[in-house]
């Protein structure tokens, strides 16, 4: 009994003697914010921001174009063959104009040049076709300058970070803090982030257009030279 006691006397004062956890609090982990460290990044940021705005601007749009530019009418040249067999040249030409895609406009280019020599209407088809290869390709320049010159950008300002973090530790004299530093590096780093993936998603939109476009190029000149060719048959 005696035992038992002691035993009950030990454990009452080992509790007396131990901390109350209920006041403990626990660390807080910090939280990493995209938008606040976004802006800490500073004007490169901006800049950054005003490029994805504009590349994502031309790439919706040169999108939509292109893919109107792409659209065939597979009884199109079924039909031009049908009117110019028959001498309805007129037509002929109403029928490129109500197909508003390249293709159609470079074979009504084609059809007003019928009886000269076809060097000359294999020219006249040619002219349209770069211009309208080059009115396809408008604004693709400044996508491929924000996936060129993005990463630039954000490295710039990463170099500008690095030297205002380390200007920030000489002016600190003895009192410097690991913290003085990492912080200034961190946030440095987030103009290389933010070019990078402004860079790499801007490449990926221009290459991507590049194809749409040499598509619509290939149907182009399929198209001129099944023309051509049918001016080429025998008279009948």
């Amino acid at each position: 009994m005696s035992i038992l006691l002691s035993v009950q006397a030990v454990a009452q004062e080992a509790a007396t003697q131990m901390p109350d956890l209920t006041n403990v609090v626990a660390p807080v982990e910090a939280q990493l914010n995209i938008i606040e460290l976004a802006l800490k990044g500073g004007w490169i940021m901006a800049v950054l921001l005003l490029l994805s705005m504009l590349a994502t601007y031309i790439f919706v749009q040169r999108f939509i174009v292109i893919r109107r530019a792409g659209v065939q009418d597979a009884t199109f040249m079924n039909r031009i063959k049908d009117y110019i067999h028959e001498g309805k040249i007129d037509s002929a030409l109403a029928l490129c104009r109500s197909n508003p895609t390249p293709a159609a406009r470079m074979i009504e280019k084609g059809i007003t040049r019928l009886g000269r020599p076809m060097s000359d209407v294999l020219v006249a088809i040619e002219n349209v076709g770069n211009l309208e290869v080059a009115k396809l390709e408008k604004g693709f320049p400044l996508i491929a300058t924000t996936a060129a010159g993005a990463p630039m950008l954000g490295f710039l300002g990463t170099v500008t970070g690095m030297v205002r973090a380390f200007f920030d530790m000489a002016n600190a004299g003895s009192n410097v803090d690991v913290t003085l530093l990492s912080n200034g590096i961190y946030e440095a780093l987030v103009t290389t982030v933010g070019g990078l993936v402004v860079g790499i998603i801007a490449l990926f939109g221009y290459n991507y257009l590049v194809s749409q476009v040499d598509n619509v190029v290939n149907k182009m000149e399929a198209q001129t030279m099944e023309f051509m060719d049918l001016l080429n048959e025998p008279a009948k």
